[in-house]
């Protein structure tokens, strides 16, 4: 066993980066003040503010106007899909999604069919790329967004953004995306892309927990989503996490100026994991796009056993995983996404997630894959189905 924690679950959050925190540590007792406030003190949050909304900008083609720093990644999404709604009412009540998404935004669109709006949730491939063709039938007079993720949280999936950008333009309907686990792990311009809005998660990126933005171009007409203040120009009341706010523009600096060396890194390390699996551990399936993927993410469904037995075995050997959304990890219902693109409930079940980062190095990935090879013959060895399984081959 390895003397140290193997952390393979960098998808659900990420270890907060040493430049973040030395950035934020000034302004929980230094430059404390209200960035509303006119004197010296408040002017200094103020002015880091500023600093880290320009970096922000700067990173998706952005300008500092359209950057609105918000909670995190689901309260983005939230802002997104409701204020958008309600601002675009008298136009349509129609809203296309994907089947995919996170829950941020399936839950959201619950709500909104409460309100009296209609959902479309457009297919998948067995890859979990968006079914264009059916997007574009999707598409109604009454339609007034269309939200699809950039990147899938669980199988990792990179859609066809700029595809799904140009056909909303071609429309005139308001293009939203779920970019939290894309954001800072691949190259992102909201211009090319043809993004009218864009969310984001600070720990996704080795930024602070409770920190993120929702890009909203110039002219989109969406309503406030907290009232109160003047905070955000009118459109999030409440004192800035000026801390938080310091520490995210620290992390994107941070990842965006290492972006390239990064995804080549995480890129190798994926494929030689994901070699290794498909090669030494039989009746396994790699889940997502092999190619259009995000660098970091593998995710693998292994038949015969149950995910939560594999995730608490890896546990125990001292390495982090999961087997889907964070987001989702007390449920015992199969992953959504798994069963969108295929997968029956049984193999469904069956499903780990690893997702890395630059400090995982190859000696780790060896003992990982060691790990699981070990666990899920163990495993095995104790399912009858399986056994049934051996049998059966054996006489054909």
């Amino acid at each position: 066993m390895m003397d140290k924690i193997i952390y393979l679950d960098n998808a659900a959050t990420t270890k907060t980066a040493k430049e973040a925190v030395d950035a934020m540590l000034p302004f929980f007792t230094e430059h404390y003040g209200n960035a509303s406030s006119i004197y010296s003190l408040g002017a200094e949050s103020k002015k880091a503010m500023t600093q880290a909304r320009e970096i922000i900008a700067e990173s998706i083609g952005a300008t500092p106007a359209e950057i609105y720093f918000t909670a995190g990644g689901s309260e983005s999404d939230n802002w997104a899909l409701v204020a958008t709604a309600e601002a675009y009412a008298s136009k349509g009540k129609h809203i296309i999604t994907s089947r995919i998404e996170h829950h941020a935004i399936l839950h959201t669109c619950d709500y909104l069919k409460t309100r009296g709006y209609e959902i479309t949730y457009v297919d998948v491939d067995e890859n979990g790329v968006i079914k264009l063709d059916e997007l574009k039938k999707a598409i109604r007079p009454d339609t007034i967004l269309i939200s699809v993720m950039f990147a899938n949280n669980e199988i990792g999936t990179i859609q066809p953004i700029k595809e799904i950008g140009e056909i909303a333009k071609e429309h005139g309907i308001l293009f939203h995306t779920d970019a939290v686990q894309a954001y800072g792990h691949v190259p992102i311009n909201v211009d090319e892309d043809h993004i009218d809005m864009l969310s984001t998660s600070g720990h996704k990126i080795n930024g602070p927990k409770g920190i993120g933005f929702l890009y909203i171009r110039k002219g989109v007409k969406i309503r406030s989503f907290i009232h109160g203040g003047q905070q955000e120009r009118s459109r999030r009341a409440g004192t800035e996490n000026i801390p938080g706010i310091v520490g995210y523009g620290a992390a994107v600096k941070k990842a965006f100026e290492s972006l390239t060396e990064r995804m080549n890194k995480e890129t190798r390390l994926r494929d030689y994991l994901i070699g290794r699996i498909e090669k030494e551990i039989p009746y396994c399936r790699l889940n997502g796009d092999r190619v259009k993927r995000l660098p970091n993410n593998v995710n693998f469904s292994f038949q015969f056993i149950e995910g939560e037995s594999l995730l608490i075995m890896l546990d125990m050997k001292g390495i982090c995983a999961s087997s889907g959304s964070a987001c989702t990890s007390g449920s015992l219902d199969p992953s959504h996404v798994l069963l969108a693109i295929g997968l029956p409930h049984e193999i469904a079940h069956g499903s780990l997630r690893l997702t890395l980062s630059e400090e995982n190095t190859k000696e780790e990935i060896d003992y990982v894959v060691d790990s699981i090879k070990e666990i899920v013959n163990k495993l095995r060895s104790m399912s009858p189905l399986y056994e049934d399984f051996v049998k059966k081959n054996k006489l054909d």
